[in-house]
């Protein structure tokens, strides 16, 4: 009986953080739609923002996969979509051909350095803070 009762705890934790990720991503969906962007889209330019890369490196696309929580084919379009959008730019690395570097372009930062405030007060509103 005990480990249904610890069980059903965990489940109900689980479900609690799941509905918290729900709401919250449905949050910054409704505050950047006015700038064209999903929480997906802005995660990836923020991520892109953030990296500070040695001089004369990039950064790779396999790089972001375990950071964004899409699989590697959805980044990938993702990806194509800002770059079509003039957002990103990719380019293939030299020394390994199957390594693709991504960047933001200037309209991407620029964008990224609009929708952050906006990102970040969904964010606390979501998050309660």
């Amino acid at each position: 009986m005990a480990a249904n009762t610890a069980g059903a705890g965990l489940e109900e934790r689980w479900r609690d953080i799941l509905a918290v990720h729900a709401r919250t991503l449905g949050e910054i969906d409704r505050s950047l739609n006015p700038y064209g962007l999903g929480a997906s889209d802005f995660e990836v330019l923020d991520l892109l923002a953030a990296a500070t890369p040695a001089e004369g490196e990039q950064c790779r696309v396999q790089n972001l996969v375990g950071r964004v929580h899409l699989s590697q084919s959805a980044l990938s379009r993702l990806i194509a979509r800002l770059e079509k959008d003039g957002l990103v730019e990719r380019s293939v690395c030299l020394e390994d051909r199957r390594g693709v570097y991504v960047a933001l372009t200037a309209k991407g930062r620029a964008l990224h350095a609009e929708a952050l405030p906006v990102q970040r007060a969904a964010l606390a509103r979501a998050l309660g803070e």
